[in-house]
């Protein structure tokens, strides 16, 4: 009788086993291209792929580093990502060049006004001050470089030319070099930026340093795909008061062949899951699908199963 039990027992578990892996199989796989392990876009991409997988279990999201979005529209163009994380500068770029691939919008992940950060001891007071001097912009495959280009560009200054341009392997290595004097600044953007966050919260604190009224205007006149953003007040540790700057909104872009069901689920499940996405991350508060159709630049860059999902939310008509 007691190996009869165990039989039963055993085959139970097989069965349970056999269903769990099946459940498993029927999981549509998505690749998530982010980028180099450190920055925003890795962190942001662990907890999208978290939350979007607890809300669906029909889909199963796998983050994967990357060179930034630089790497990520080519790779997405092969067909060898799904979807992937692409900054502002570069999506905005890629859809003014007529899109030829057919990326399409998946949604809107936040947006990313630009500035540098500093010790707060530093005697460096505006953008002018850090010239000449060792200044970490980040990864080459960032797009952060791209803005930090177009703004310095916008108020007469060259990135390589103005500054002693330091491009990092891992963005994660920047906050050390703040810290040790190899760097006096740090680009950066956004809410919640990993690098941002690690300077702030160093002994002895941070400051930030943005462009003034007067060099947003510049910047806005030569780049009009930018637009004016802010640092909202207490983002960061010590930072009191909102900082005004430039920026975009960064996206996330499918393949475009994606399947209509999965850009439906994918949109379904961010929907479901907004709240918990801003508890999460605080740059996340920004990933809605509302936001994503008023960041978007032309509606029909906006997935169509995506589309399909907004209008039966009541979001488009």
């Amino acid at each position: 009788m007691k190996n009869i039990v165990t039989g039963i027992i055993f085959i139970t578990a097989l069965v349970i086993l056999a269903q769990a892996g099946a459940f498993a199989a029927d999981r549509n796989i998505v690749i998530l291209g982010t980028a180099t392990p450190g920055g925003g876009f890795p962190a942001y991409g662990a907890v999208f792929a978290d939350v979007i997988n607890r809300a669906d279990d029909t889909i199963r999201i796998e983050p994967r580093n990357t060179k930034g979005s630089a790497e990520n529209i080519p790779l997405l163009e092969k067909g060898k990502l799904d979807i992937a994380l692409v900054q502002g500068e570069l999506a905005y770029a890629l859809f003014s060049r007529g899109n030829p691939a057919g990326l399409k919008i998946i949604a809107a992940m936040y947006s990313s006004a630009g500035m540098f950060v500093v010790k707060k001891e530093s005697p460096y007071r505006t953008i002018n001050d850090l010239k000449g001097l060792p200044v970490i912009f980040g990864t080459k495959g960032s797009g952060l470089i791209i803005l930090s280009r177009s703004v310095l560009d916008g108020i007469g200054l060259d990135q390589d030319r103005d500054f002693r341009a330091i491009y990092v392997d891992k963005v994660g290595d920047a906050p050390k070099m703040i810290e040790d004097g190899r760097a006096v600044a740090l680009w950066g953007g956004g809410v919640g930026w990993p690098g941002f966050e690690a300077v702030t919260k160093a002994p002895g604190g941070a400051r930030f340093i943005a462009p003034d009224e007067k060099e947003i205007a510049l910047v806005l006149a030569k780049y009009p795909l930018l637009k004016k953003l802010a640092i909202p007040a207490n983002s960061y540790r010590g930072q009191t008061e909102a900082i005004a700057s430039v920026g975009s909104w960064s996206f996330v872009l499918s393949r475009a062949d994606l399947p209509d069901n999965i850009a439906y689920r994918i949109a379904k499940a961010i929907h479901r899951s907004e709240a918990e996405l801003a508890k999460l991350l605080p740059q996340a508060r920004e990933t809605t699908m509302t936001n994503t159709v008023s960041a978007a630049p032309d509606r029909a860059l906006i997935h169509a199963g995506v589309m399909k999902y907004l209008r039966e939310a009541g979001i488009v008509r």
